[in-house]
């Protein structure tokens, strides 16, 4: 049987879970389109958060990569396009590293595209009645990091799909800012097990429009 790695993050920058964590871990040992999914639980560290993923990577040999993380304020599942070569922290990683203008990966490309079919992800959530779309940026921090490197990595193993998606706050975390948005557990499982899915069964991507004008 195939493996899927899904990964979340601890909690960062004040909050006491992070929504990654909290549904990603609910999918270890799922079984998804006749897949495993195994979950690992990420470090929010520069530079840490890559040897962990990249140790599950070696050790798992998985056919797709789905590195999920939380983007507070964010309204909807934004299934990422693009990571860049570039940590620039607003704020401190949990190690208190605060990096700024610097290279992820050395003489590396200046960015890498996500390798799953994030425009037939995003539309088989809206048909679940998921709000998602596609995101053209991971940001500058940990997230973003992990995505560059994740996708750094996969470019030696062709045969492995691998991306980044963010997702919104979760109720809990939305009543102590007020009004941000925020979606259920069980929503943000849902659309995940349609992310699986979708990227296990889609190898080429539908030509719809995903983009933005700003």
């Amino acid at each position: 049987m195939k493996t899927v790695l899904i990964t979340g993050f601890e909690p960062f920058g004040g909050e006491q879970v992070n929504p990654s964590w909290e549904v990603v871990s609910r999918l270890d040992n799922a079984i998804i389109a006749g897949c495993r999914v195994v979950a690992r639980q990420l470090p929010c560290v520069f530079d840490e958060s890559l040897s962990v993923l990249n140790s599950a990577i070696d050790t798992l040999s998985p056919a797709l990569v789905l590195a999920i993380g939380q983007a507070g304020g964010r309204t909807d599942i934004t299934v990422e396009r693009v990571a860049i070569n570039v940590d620039d922290a607003r704020i401190a990683d949990n190690k208190g590293q605060q990096p700024v203008d610097e290279p992820i990966v050395a003489e590396g490309p200046a960015a890498w595209f996500s390798t799953l079919p994030i425009k037939a992800m995003v539309a088989a959530m809206r048909e679940a009645g998921v709000p998602a779309s596609v995101s053209q940026t991971a940001g500058t921090f940990v997230c973003n990091h992990v995505m560059y490197g994740l996708l750094h990595k996969l470019s030696d193993l062709s045969e492995v799909k691998g991306g980044f998606i963010h997702i919104p706050y979760l109720p809990q975390q939305a009543a102590a800012h007020p009004g941000a948005p925020s979606m259920a557990a069980e929503t943000v499982r849902l659309a995940l097990e349609i992310a699986i899915t979708t990227a296990l069964q889609v190898d080429n991507d539908i030509a719809v429009t995903g983009g933005a004008t700003h």
